[in-house]
């Protein structure tokens, strides 16, 4: 079982990762720690250092040594899902699940988060909302390739779970 958790930045995907691969008796694998794990560096000073596509590249190398594994609940990174046919990727070696959220409610995570994130970071400014609901606008047709949406607002637990083994249930 592969389950992929894809949303923009904010969405909620770690810390609904953490809890799913709990209530499933998974592995649970955060795509940017593991990224920064692998190559000793931040994100947001690879970004500075070596520059978006360079990110990128090496991003899609790590996810697909991990789709390799089994029994795993993988948080991916906002902008995964939106290159090098990641998604249709994650799609073909298992469930994926959009976490969908307002901008509203994303730009409230966002400024609340001791995280720091790059895309976040060249947005900054006066039109932040402007340019959050553009860049989200621009995503959300890969996000909308998952096999399953909900809400990032209140992500329920047991519902996902159930939608989750439902999908993987054996058909006769």
């Amino acid at each position: 079982m592969r389950i992929f958790l894809v949303g923009y930045m904010g969405s909620g995907k770690s810390t609904l990762g953490s809890a799913l691969a709990d209530a499933l008796g998974l592995s649970w694998i955060d795509l940017d720690d593991e990224f920064e794990s692998r190559y000793k560096i931040t994100i947001s000073d690879f970004f500075a250092k070596y520059g978006e596509e360079t990110f990128r590249d090496l991003e899609h190398k790590l996810l697909t040594e991990i789709i390799e594994r089994t029994d795993i609940v993988v948080s991916t990174g906002g902008g995964a899902p939106c290159y090098f046919d990641n998604m249709k990727l994650m799609n073909q070696s298992g469930v994926t699940v959009y976490l969908s959220a307002s901008p509203e409610l994303l730009i409230s995570r966002i400024e609340n988060s001791s995280r720091k994130r790059p895309v976040f970071q060249q947005m900054k400014g006066e039109n932040f909302a402007e340019n959050l609901i553009r860049h989200l606008e621009s995503r959300e047709p890969f996000y909308k390739q998952a096999t399953f949406t909900i809400d990032a607002a209140n992500p329920d637990i047991e519902r996902t779970k159930a939608l989750i083994l439902n999908y993987y249930k054996p058909t006769f």
